[in-house]
């Protein structure tokens, strides 16, 4: 991780290393999460590499597809001694780094969630109460007018389009994206996202854009620059934008939960994480696993998961640094951080809200992200822009199924669209 989360994350290094004689973490900043992703799997496959890899969401079907190329970390763990129930991570969180036997393949570590910022200066100049938010997306016009009429040209804007608009937002209405339960059933998944209420949302997008209430400004944080200029009065965006946005913008801010639509049944269900998980790769000398054993299980104690989550903006990944956080005051006196957390414990995880474990995931989300370009550009009417996404994501599912199965290791494409993704940082360890 580079900037404040590399300095965080450091300090965390230092004082493992200080805490204990046995062993010595050495952090590496490899550059962005895809980078240090190819690197480290090919570095693994030549019998060198980290002991441990910071692997985005995008990124997981791959390193599990390459054959051996890591460690369980409830194995790593268990045979070291030490001891992390995975019934001890906030459901939504540790669901996707599940096995189907509910064991820990890999350590939740920077992970968000996606909310509602607004301007509060703004809301009072529209003569609107900046402590009421509606909930639904059908009453969000009602605020969009008022800011309008004071000027403003960016009432609302995103980050992460397709990470909020359309993995969440199935996700949020407990909605299959694809099936194999969202790609952790199997390689043979196949998208489905192109559904009514996906069209149906990017409708309401695509109407909101051409009234000038929905501005799109890009595929991953300049949304959220605009939003901290006070361009924009309202912004979707991950909730690890907290500190980001305290440190920048220069008026009252609030947040508030992402808008669900009412007429969905069991809506709102709860929210998808985005960001990276710790993975454990094989082929180490055995003193080398018990050093990871115990680094995954110190940054797990819930006084350094909370100091993690607190200084960092992304959400504690176990019950128990939440309550340490709760009990510590921090949510009293920042009740926007508690939010996120909310939103992910609205619900217990199912088969359709897990998380989504895909081949190909990147390139995925840029299709997607191409296709919803044409639609804010009014080239391509909503339908035809998401059949067009799943299918052309599904042509790639194909081929990474093809390859796994005839034992090719998959690599991760390179593509000319760069794939975003959904937190604060690029970021590997």
């Amino acid at each position: 991780m580079s900037g404040a989360l590399g300095e965080v994350l450091q300090s965390l290094v230092q004082r493992f290393n200080e805490s204990q004689k046995d062993y010595r973490v050495v952090g590496e900043h490899k550059g962005g999460y895809e980078r240090s992703l190819i690197e480290s799997m090919k570095a693994q496959r030549d019998g060198a590499g980290p002991d441990i890899v910071q692997v985005y969401e995008l990124g997981t079907a791959h390193l599990m597809a390459a054959k051996s190329a890591y460690r369980p970390a409830w194995q790593v763990l268990a045979e070291a001694g030490e001891k992390l129930d995975a019934k001890a991570f906030l459901p939504a969180v540790g669901s996707y780094f599940f096995d189907d036997a509910g064991r820990l393949l890999g350590l939740p570590f920077s992970v968000s969630t996606p909310i509602l910022f607004y301007n509060k200066d703004a809301f009072r100049k529209a003569k609107l109460d900046p402590d009421k938010l509606p909930r639904t997306w059908y009453e969000m016009p009602a605020l969009m007018g008022p800011l309008v009429d004071t000027g403003l040209e960016c009432v609302y804007t995103t980050t992460w389009p397709a990470w909020v608009h359309v993995e969440n937002m199935s996700t949020w209405h407990n909605q299959n994206f694809a099936t194999k339960d969202n790609g952790l059933g199997g390689l043979d998944a196949r998208l489905i996202f192109n559904s009514h209420l996906m069209v149906r949302h990017v409708s309401l997008l695509s109407s909101w854009a051409r009234a000038g209430y929905f501005t799109y400004s890009g595929r991953r944080l300049e949304g959220e620059k605009r939003f901290s200029s006070g361009e924009c009065a309202m912004l979707t965006a991950s909730s690890a934008s907290v500190p980001e946005l305290r440190r920048d913008a220069k008026f009252d801010f609030g947040v508030a939960e992402l808008p669900h639509y009412d007429d969905v049944k069991g809506a709102p269900h709860h929210s998808m994480i985005g960001g990276a998980g710790l993975w454990v790769l094989a082929g180490k000398p055995a003193p080398h696993y018990k050093g990871a054993a115990k680094f995954l299980a110190f940054l797990a104690r819930p006084e350094i998961a909370a100091e993690w989550h607190q200084r960092t903006g992304f959400v504690p990944v176990t019950r128990a640094a939440y309550e340490h956080t709760r009990k510590q005051g921090y949510y009293a006196a920042n009740p926007g951080q508690e939010i996120a957390i909310n939103q992910l414990l609205l619900t217990s995880p199912t088969r359709e809200s897990r998380g989504i474990r895909l081949g190909e995931f990147p390139a995925i989300r840029a299709i997607v992200e191409e296709e919803l370009e044409a639609v804010w550009k009014g080239e391509k009417a909503p339908k035809l822009a998401l059949d067009s996404a799943a299918e052309r994501g599904n042509a790639l599912l194909r081929k990474f199924e093809a390859e796994h199965r005839s034992g090719v290791e998959p690599g991760v494409t390179k593509r000319a669209p760069r794939a975003p993704r959904p937190d604060r940082k690029s970021a590997a360890k």
